[in-house]
């Protein structure tokens, strides 16, 4: 009895080992497609909305993840707060320190401005920046440092923040500006923080479409109608090119990944609109279409003139059936006009005219 017992129990175990990888298998996503030329197939349009924020929150410290539970409270907590924003009464705007929220933060603070009946620059409708944390539940964007923090600034870093933060609708002493050169490529509606590169998060338009041929790629963010044309074909970026607002942009394939490597961006674009960088900044991003409709996005940014070591970030982007819409920003209305037109008349006031 004890031998069949023994035989029974192996052909149990032998049978369950069989079992699994046919399991797994029948769980497993629809594979990438790919294009007529053989490539994977990036085009189409990609969101890349989330919850997360870009830094690891000090609640989250040494953490990588989140539990589902955490991540579900996190959602039900953000779809509650926006059915409560959009289902109160008409009242007038007031001013706050900025519109809405800072993207990509989770509103844990009951105090918070939306949570407290202050609208901002724009009402609920306007936003839309997601419920839900990423899908791998991960407490930050940042993959390296494994802090999930960005690297401390250099000292160069630090005085570029510091001269340049006045470049700034939120900043404290714009309106002390004496044209629009005083203000950010951002507030003149020329470029944007979210549309990159790299490509990160903000409060609204975060949808991208990807065009492909067999030599080029070419990338269009909604945010600011920015488009970067990438040569695939080898061709080196120059030594020192004419830099522009998204650098020099060259690709490659490594394995199913597209890899782009871009350089010559110039002062003007990093210092008034993605976080203060340097021109001497170099930039390396990853897109692979992990299925049918996932494109994970990494990247990894260089600056040793701003920070004291590189640092990477991953955001799984999602495919969207929806088209990019036109982002006309303020173009041809008064935004600028009337702001120094407000700045000049305080003057005039201060000086009892």
């Amino acid at each position: 009895m004890r031998y069949l017992s023994v035989t029974v129990a192996c052909f149990v175990v032998a049978a369950c080992l069989v079992a699994l990888p046919a399991a797994a298998q029948i769980e497993e996503p629809a594979p990438a497609p790919r294009t007529a030329w053989g490539q994977p197939d990036l085009g189409g349009v990609w969101e890349y909305k989330t919850r997360t924020p870009l830094e690891r929150p000090e609640q989250y410290a040494g953490r990588e993840y989140l539990t589902e539970e955490e991540a579900a409270e996190i959602e039900q907590r953000e779809r509650a707060r926006i059915q409560a924003m959009e289902e109160r009464p008409a009242q007038r705007t007031i001013a706050i320190p900025t519109a809405g929220d800072r993207p990509g933060r989770w509103l844990d603070s009951p105090d918070h401005p939306s949570l407290q009946g202050q609208t901002g620059s724009y009402n609920i409708f306007w936003f839309d920046w997601g419920t839900t944390a990423v899908s791998t539940r991960r407490t930050s964007l940042i993959v390296d440092p494994p802090d999930g923090r960005l690297p401390a600034l250099t000292e160069a870093g630090r005085e570029r923040a510091r001269t340049m933060g006045s470049r700034s609708s939120f900043s404290d002493t714009v309106d002390t500006a004496e044209s629009y050169l005083d203000f950010s490529n951002s507030d003149r509606c020329l470029m944007s923080g979210n549309a990159g590169p790299p490509m990160l998060p903000g409060v609204y338009n975060n949808n991208m479409q990807l065009f492909q041929t067999p030599d080029h790629v070419a990338i269009m963010n909604e945010m600011m109608h920015t488009v970067r044309v990438i040569p695939l074909d080898g061709r080196p970026a120059p030594a020192d090119g004419i830099r522009q607002y998204v650098g020099e942009g060259r690709g490659y394939w490594d394995g199913d990944t597209l890899v782009v490597e871009t350089v010559n961006f110039n002062d003007d674009r990093t210092h008034t609109t993605w976080r203060n960088t340097s021109r001497n900044r170099t930039l390396v991003e990853r897109f692979t279409r992990v299925d049918a409709d996932t494109l994970l996005y990494e990247f990894t940014v260089t600056d040793p003139d701003t920070w004291e070591r590189p640092w990477s970030a991953e955001l799984p982007m999602q495919r969207s059936e929806l088209p990019i819409y036109e982002f006309a920003c303020h173009e041809g209305n008064y935004g600028l006009e009337n702001i120094l037109a407000g700045n000049r008349r305080a003057e005039a006031g201060a000086a009892g005219r």
